[in-house]
Parts: C-alpha cells; sequence; structure tokens
C-alpha cells in the first residue's frame, strides 16, 4: 500500500503540481497578446489545478502514515513540515494573488477594447507565480533530499 501512495503522490504531484507552476506562466504570454478569453480561461484552470494539487498533500499523508517505523516521520520532521508550510504559502499566492489578478487582467483587456489601453497585470502575475513556482521547486528539493 505504501508503494501505491507513494506513485500517486509522484505522479499527482507531475501532473497537477507542474501545471500549477506553469498555467500561470501562460497567462503572462496571453496577457501581453491581450487575447482576454485566453487568460480567463486559464484563471479558471490554474484556481482548479491549484484546488486539485492538495491531492497530492493527501497521498503525502498516506505515504507518511504507511511509512516504516524506523524512519520515525511525522508532521513535525523538519523537512515534511517546511515542505507542508512553503507548500501552503506557494498555495495561498496563487489563489489569493495569481488567479485574482489573472481574472482581473482578462477583465482590463476586455475593458481596453472598448476604451483606451488598460493597467497591466503581468508584473503582479509574473512575481506572484514566480515566487509560488520557486516554493514548490523548494519543496520538490526537501522532498528529494530530506535533509
Amino acid at each position: 500500500m505504501e508503494t501505491l501512495f507513494a506513485v500517486l503522490h509522484v505522479v499527482s504531484a507531475v501532473f497537477i503540481v507542474g501545471p500549477m507552476a506553469i498555467l500561470p506562466m501562460t497567462a503572462m504570454r496571453a496577457v501581453r497578446a491581450g487575447n482576454a478569453g485566453q487568460v480567463e480561461v486559464l484563471a479558471k484552470s490554474t484556481n482548479l489545478i491549484s484546488l486539485l494539487s492538495l491531492l497530492v498533500v493527501f497521498f503525502g499523508f498516506g505515504v507518511m502514515g504507511l511509512a516504516d517505523k524506523k524512519y520515525d516521520l511525522s508532521v513535525t520532521t523538519p523537512w515534511i513540515l517546511w515542505s507542508i508550510i512553503l507548500y501552503v504559502v506557494a498555495l495561498g499566492l496563487t489563489l489569493f494573488l495569481v488567479v485574482p489578478t489573472m481574472r482581473r487582467a482578462s477583465e482590463a483587456i476586455r475593458g481596453a477594447e472598448n476604451s483606451e489601453a488598460a493597467p497591466s497585470k503581468y508584473p503582479a502575475i509574473a512575481a506572484g507565480s514566480g515566487v509560488a513556482s520557486l516554493l514548490l521547486v523548494a519543496v520538490v528539493v526537501l522532498m528529494v533530499w530530506k535533509p
């Protein structure tokens, strides 16, 4: 059972957390191109994928709970605790900064089609998603290194 949870943890990390980090970068390209529809779809997709990333945490807790007692793993194990903290910060940045900013960017682009130029939301999306991605990279390092 531990092997099954480990496989599910890694596969979900690759196929869910990977897009969580990449989709906002695609949205930045759409913001530059002035494609409001694409930015809106990417905001929805980023929101959904970010929420689905909680499955990675669920499977991770499964692996931790099923691990051999000789490893003495718990939530207070430093590399696990720091991974959780960094992930929660990345998830918060994505859900409460990046996704809303992408939505506002889509609205601004639509509004700019009817008037002058809209203020760019590109820097906020870039900064928020960049920091979130770096935090997710740090989580991967901790998961592999296990200091």
